[in-house]
């Protein structure tokens, strides 16, 4: 495990609705990149049976969380990004039991950023695609 990941579970084990409520967990944090991961129960799907929108927005918004503020994890600073933004497109449903948000650096500018999101998967089945426009606090 690097040292970023490490800081990363450090951090956002206080936000406690994605990691508790809802059990994402941190698998991989680089500069700019995260990796976050979800083992399905029935507490995440709807009254149809899917897992619930929300439950695949939360595990997004999470991996965005910390790719944008990779730096400042890695400096151990105040987190400084936040979502301003954010389009979600659900593609399909999951026949597994494991969902995966993985991050790609659009830009991190010194003001916006953006990130897209894709979920898959365990079979590596595509579920959903966001696109996130983060603000930089001051």
């Amino acid at each position: 495990m690097t040292n970023l990941t490490h800081s990363a579970r450090e951090v956002f084990a206080h936000d406690y609705y994605a990691t508790k409520s809802t059990g994402v967990e941190i698998d991989e944090a680089k500069e700019g990149y995260a990796r976050c991961s979800l083992t399905l129960t029935p507490l995440h799907r709807n009254a149809m049976g899917a897992v619930m929108g929300g439950v695949l927005f939360t595990l997004a918004d999470l991996a965005f969380a910390i790719a944008a503020n990779s730096r400042q994890l890695a400096d151990n600073q105040p987190l400084k990004w936040v979502s301003l933004s954010s389009n979600i497109q659900y593609l399909g449903q999951t026949q597994g039991s494991t969902l995966v948000a993985e991050t790609n650096c659009v830009k991190q500018g010194g003001t916006t950023c953006v990130y897209n999101i894709t979920i898959h998967d365990e079979n590596n089945k595509t579920i959903a695609l966001v696109t996130t426009t983060g603000i930089h606090l001051n």
